[in-house]
């Protein structure tokens, strides 16, 4: 059955036919709270709540993008769900553990046909990616996140967020931005402290006896 009728098998009530549709776009508005909100629970939280309001609401989608339609949904889901956190002074700029991001955050960066140091390499840089991506604004943030990772193009985005394709380019360029700049800083703190640790280790390995 394609996805026209079962939208219009759902909107009568056919929970088997909106079940369908989950299965095609879970792991799509999954991933787009994951990203937005920076850790699984509250991901998976959102997920499940977007599709019960999707469901209750399929009255009210008028055609078009049915992709974009959910996307939207999830996505001020998450807003309201960091102004819950703003309000409550329980945002956090970190991740909560350094293992939270270690699969969702690198598989769109990694070639599995990548060697080892190179798969390592990328997957540093995913995390800090995560991280960074967690300082952004929101607004700046679900623009990245459609039109970076998720793939989409510049209409598809701009629909889903409801603002002109002036403003998300505009948004981009920003959160682009912002996330070089950070990510070069970052990597320089790492550099420093590569440097300063390889300082401290060389007076021991010359000093060590030959043979």
């Amino acid at each position: 059955m394609n996805e026209p009728m079962l939208i219009q098998y759902a909107r009568q009530g056919n929970l088997n036919a909106f079940n369908q549709l989950v299965l095609v776009y879970q792991d799509l508005i999954y991933r787009q709270a994951y990203y937005l909100l920076g850790d699984r629970e509250s991901a998976e939280d959102a997920t499940q709540e977007s599709f019960i309001s999707a469901f209750r609401c399929l009255h009210m989608f008028r055609g078009g993008s049915f992709k974009c339609w959910l996307l939207r949904i999830v996505t001020n889901a998450c807003y309201d769900e960091l102004r819950r956190r703003k309000r409550s002074r329980s945002l956090s700029l970190e991740p909560e553990s350094e293992d939270d991001t270690a699969g969702e955050s690198s598989s769109w960066l990694v070639d599995l046909g990548e060697s080892p140091d190179n798969y390592a390499e990328r997957a540093d840089l995913a995390r800090q990616l995560r991280q960074q991506l967690d300082r952004l604004a929101p607004d700046f943030r679900s623009a990245v996140v459609l039109v970076d990772i998720q793939g989409m193009d510049y209409r598809q985005a701009a629909q889903t967020l409801a603002i002109p394709i002036g403003t998300l380019k505009s948004r981009l360029a920003r959160a682009r931005m912002q996330l070089r700049a950070r990510l070069c800083q970052a990597e320089a703190e790492v550099s420093v402290t590569r440097d300063q640790e390889l300082s401290d280790t060389s007076p021991l390995l010359l000093s060590r006896p030959v043979g």
